[in-house]
């Protein structure tokens, strides 16, 4: 047993070494250019890790994850056990130190092996990508029952509210808080989905900004820069992404998606 879970260990440690590894050259180059590294997690069979570019120390230039092609292979098929309200296997990271001018305080790739709510719309084998405004300790907090389900519901201003978006029903999961849709969407309207952006919020906050990228979409090894709907008026002072990114490399064979086009709002 105990030589099993050495095995285990070091296989654990050596993917994470080796995803997004470089030399000390490269490495310098990409810090020369903006480019930080943040952390680095396993996600099916490869490695995913967060990483920010930054104009300047106050200045984003794009935030986002990047993940081994080998990462959409020994996924999980069916949901998590014994808990109906998560619809998913979360793998957490942070941005590096440098790009705390963001306001991201943490990443989350959720794999949803089994989709979730609304049915024929995502109910097929996806990832959320998460980038949550506000500490882990205290989405952590979120418990998505009971008086706290009452603080997920609890309603934003119109005046605050992106265009075309409506709170979605049943759309609470803890650790998050509720999701908001785009009715406007290519899925709501007789296509297929393939990638979206949701907004969330939690006790009339918002808190995370989430591309949702169908599986089957990130196969076709695509390779799309997408709007994303403002934000009528802002609750806080802060930099909002206005772009999202869903490419893949080919001669690195990775996956990327990040948020762009950063504005001060």
């Amino acid at each position: 047993m105990h030589s099993m879970k050495l095995l285990v260990a070091i296989v654990t440690a050596a993917a994470l070494a080796g995803a997004g590894s470089l030399n000390a050259c490269e490495n310098c180059k990409l810090k020369a250019k903006g480019f930080y590294f943040g952390e680095t997690t396993l996600l099916g069979n490869g490695t995913v890790y967060s990483w920010a570019r930054m104009a300047s120390k106050t200045k984003p230039i794009s935030v986002g994850v990047t993940f081994t092609e080998t990462a959409l292979e020994g996924l999980q098929t069916e949901r998590p056990p014994n808990n109906p309200l998560m619809p998913g296997y979360e793998h957490r990271m942070n941005l590096p130190k440098e790009a705390d001018a963001v306001g991201i305080q943490g990443i989350a790739v959720d794999w949803n092996p089994k989709g979730h709510i609304p049915p024929g719309v995502y109910d097929v084998p996806h990832f959320d990508f998460h980038f949550y405004t506000v500490p882990t300790a205290q989405r952590d907090k979120i418990t998505a029952v009971g008086t706290d389900k009452k603080k997920c519901f609890k309603p934003i201003a119109k005046a605050y509210q992106p265009d075309h978006y409506m709170l979605a029903p049943q759309s609470e999961v803890p650790t998050m808080g509720v999701h908001w849709v785009d009715v406007t969407a290519p899925e709501f309207n007789g296509k297929p989905f393939t990638s979206t952006f949701i907004y969330g919020s939690y006790n009339g906050k918002w808190i995370f900004f989430e591309p949702m990228v169908n599986k089957s979409f990130l196969e076709t090894k695509p390779n799309v820069v997408l709007p994303i709907v403002p934000l009528k008026k802002v609750q806080k002072h802060a930099w909002y992404p206005t772009k999202y990114v869903v490419r893949y490399n080919e001669e690195r064979k990775e996956y990327t998606v990040a948020l762009t086009g950063f504005v001060y709002r």
